[in-house]
Parts: structure tokens; C-alpha cells; sequence
């Protein structure tokens, strides 16, 4: 049967299978091949219905009708009947040419299920490979109890603890808030569609131009508005000249005076007044700081900041959307896998460039995060990362424990040491 489906991910002679004990990717895999070690078949269906399932399709197929996902039958010639192979996310195969995976859900398939098709193959080709037989009936009362999963998720086989993993470190609030493995390469995220979509809708990006040219971007700190950076590094300088954290007014007072300087470097440069208005500018700049100090309040008192912490830049904002970003772009197939690493290699790099550790980067992160979208209303925007930040900073799986923030005789080009 031309379903278009490669034969690594058809049935069961598509991965080899280990030489020594097989280590699961991550906890899904690891309670599947548990439970159908021991015949515990409530606890399978249970875990099975509680987490995200890929169907392999043809790519031409999906385009042609995006968003519609379709099940792609397969013969295996130990089975008696039509197949359908399902994935977990552990073990969805990489990337290869003119297939993608589509998410959906066991509660889904048993809506859905023709008659016709005998058996549910899930994960085939794999060593939890498991061959069930057809009862949408039942799946729906697994669908029903299931609860959800963990909010943390590693992939216990992937990069753990070298600069790869830094990299998608830095985008860990975004995607463990998500409810994805903080450490994949970025095929498993939500599905080939679904990462179309969110691109589309978040980002308007349709293309792999578009994706490659906003990656560039977030990699070079070009989203986050200059002002935000701009308040910072006057404060920054003012730590550094004087060894001790400016009060309110005199950082107020320390940005009137660089922007009234650079004003005047710029007429006396131009000959011309300038195209903006300066006072406004400046009284933006007050009410911008006055923001800032409100924000890294909060955070103190919600253990995003120690006690006389501050933060130092905003551009982790960047830098972690561009650890994400390079994920979503390789599930919407806008970008290759070296690419994905490349970039975020890069974005570690980056990170290490301005930022000492992780608490550093985090509290970047959030206060770009509620600047752009919170508003000072401490809504969801803003508790949302909060909750995440105390999960990554207590829970022992987590990224911010297990993987070093410095990488000694590791830095990418142009890449120094922190201060």
C-alpha cells in the first residue's frame, strides 16, 4: 500500500534494536515498556491516554489540506489485518524527507476509527513497540480517567549537559511552560501543522525565510525594544563606576543625562535638530525605570531575584525565544536539524556572553517577557513564568541543576567569558 510512509516508521523492521539494556527517552517510554513487560495493561492505556500521540503522513497530503489529520494504514506481515502506527514523543523517528507527524490523542482516535483497521501499533520498529488490538470503546474510557503529565520533561537519551543543551536550556521557561521537553531537537514539538499554525499565529511567519530572518534576529537581540536594554546598561555602568546599586532618581537622572548627550552628538554631527521628540523621550525613559524597579520588587518577593539582585539585560528574552524558535522551526520543517543546532549553539553562546548564570538569564528573560506582555497587571503572563521559575530552580530533573552554565575551552567564535 503508496501511503508515503518511509519504512522506519511503517512497522516493525524501522529501528534497530539496542546491543545493550534499552535506556527510554523519557518517563512515557519508560511506563509503556513497563507496563507491557509485566501485562499491566491498565497502567499502559493509562499513560497512553495521557500524553501526546504522532501519526506519520505524507507531507504533499498535509499541505494539501492543512490542519486535517489523516490516518495512513500500513501491513505488517505478522499482524493479521490493517495497522496504524501511532508515536510517542520519545520515539517519534527523525525527520526525513516528504513525511511529517501530526499530534493528536488516544481519545481522538477512538472517536475516529474505522472499522476496517485491526490494530493500533504503537511506537513500531522500536524496543516498546506494542501491537493492540482495535476498541475505541475502551480507549474512550482511558481518555476519560487520564490525568496530566508532568510538566518538566527531559529526554533522558538526548544532550544533557554540554553546550547543546545550554542552548536549549536557555529556552526552558518557554517550553517547559509549554508542557515540551525542554532538551529536544525540535520534530517532536506540536506536530508539523500545529507548528505551522503557532508560527503563524504568534510570529506571522509562513516560510523558511521568514523563520531563518526572525532566528537571525532574536540571535542578535534585535526584538526586544532598544530602550529596554538601553535603562539597563545605565544602570549597569553606574554599578560598575561605583560598586554599589543606584538609587531610583539617580538612575533617572544618569539616562536624562545620556540621552540629552547623545542628542546633542547628533546635531552637532548633523547640523539638523533631531527627528524625535526628546522630552518625550526622556520622560518615557522615568517611567520605563519606574516599571523596571516595580517588576524586580515582585520578583524579590517571588524568589526570582535574591535579595539585592537585579537584572542585568534583557536580551535572555531573546536569546531563549531563539532556542524555542529554532525547535518550532524544525517541526514546521522551515529549517534543517544542523541548522536547528547551529542555532542554538549560538544562543547559548550568546546568553554566556552577557549573562553569569542561570538566575541571571531567567530574571532577563521574565521582566522582557512582562514588559511586552503584562502591563504591570501581574496576570498570567507574568504567574505563568513565576510557577515555571520555581519548578526549574527546585525540581532535580531540571536543566538550571543538571547542565553548567560555563563550558571552559567551549566558546563559540567571538564568545568571551562573563564578567
Amino acid at each position: 500500500m503508496d501511503n508515503g510512509i518511509s519504512e522506519e516508521s511503517a512497522g516493525g523492521t524501522g529501528a534497530q534494536q539496542p546491543d545493550g539494556p534499552w535506556c527510554p527517552p523519557t518517563d512515557v517510554e519508560h511506563r509503556l515498556y513497563q507496563a507491557g513487560e509485566t501485562g499491566d495493561w491498565a497502567t499502559f492505556f493509562a499513560t497512553l491516554a495521557g500524553t501526546d500521540l504522532f501519526v506519520p503522513a505524507r507531507r504533499d497530503m498535509v499541505d494539501a489540506d492543512p490542519g486535517r489529520v489523516n490516518l495512513s494504514p500500513f501491513r505488517d506481515p505478522e499482524m493479521d489485518g490493517l495497522c496504524q502506527a501511532v508515536y510517542t514523543r520519545g520515539l517519534l523517528p527523525e525527520p526525513v524527507a516528504g513525511q511529517v507527524h501530526e499530534r493528536t490523542e488516544l481519545g481522538w482516535l477512538a472517536r475516529i476509527w474505522p472499522t476496517s483497521l485491526r490494530w493500533l501499533a504503537v511506537n513500531p520498529g522500536t524496543p516498546v513497540e506494542t501491537f493492540v488490538p482495535a476498541d475505541p470503546k475502551a480507549w474512550r474510557k482511558h481518555a476519560r480517567k487520564a490525568g496530566p503529565e508532568a510538566q518538566l520533561k527531559t529526554v533522558w537519551t538526548g544532550h544533557l549537559h554540554d553546550e547543546l543543551a545550554h542552548g536549549m536550556a536557555c529556552g526552558a521557561l518557554l517550553l517547559v511552560n509549554n508542557g515540551h521537553p525542554w532538551n529536544h531537537l525540535g520534530w517532536q514539538g506540536q506536530g508539523y501543522s500545529e507548528e505551522q499554525a503557532s508560527l503563524r499565529q504568534w510570529w506571522d511567519i509562513t516560510g523558511r525565510d521568514q523563520l531563518l530572518d526572525t532566528l537571525r534576529g532574536l540571535l542578535n537581540g534585535e526584538y526586544s525594544p532598544s530602550d529596554w536594554e538601553f535603562a539597563l546598561r545605565v544602570r549597569q555602568a553606574l554599578i560598575e563606576e561605583y560598586g554599589s546599586l543606584p538609587d531610583a532618581e539617580t538612575w533617572r537622572d544618569a539616562a536624562e543625562r545620556v540621552l540629552l548627550a547623545r542628542t546633542a552628538e547628533l546635531v552637532d554631527s548633523t547640523g539638523r535638530p533631531p527627528g524625535f521628540d526628546l522630552h518625550a523621550d526622556i520622560e518615557a525613559t522615568r517611567e520605563l525605570i519606574g516599571r523596571i524597579l516595580r517588576y524586580e520588587a515582585r520578583f524579590r518577593a517571588d524568589g526570582i531575584l535574591d535579595d539585592n539582585a537585579v537584572v542585568r539585560s534583557i536580551l535572555a528574552w531573546d536569546f531563549g525565544r531563539a532556542s524555542a524558535m529554532a525547535r518550532w522551526g524544525l517541526g514546521a520543517r522551515y529549517c534543517e536539524v544542523d541548522e536547528t543546532r547551529n542555532a542554538l549553539l549560538a544562543a547559548g553562546s550568546a546568553g554566556r556572553h552577557i549573562y553569569r548564570d542561570w538566575a541571571e538569564f531567567a530574571a532577563g528573560y521574565i521582566l522582557g517577557r512582562c514588559l511586552h506582555f503584562d502591563d504591570e497587571k501581574f496576570g498570567s503572563w507574568y504567574t505563568e513564568m513565576a510557577a515555571v521559575h520555581r519548578l526549574l530552580t527546585t525540581d532535580t530533573d531540571s536543566p538550571w541543576l543538571t547542565v553548567p552554565w560555563h563550558h571552559p575551552g567551549g566558546y563559540g567564535r567571538g564568545e568571551r567569558e562573563s564578567r
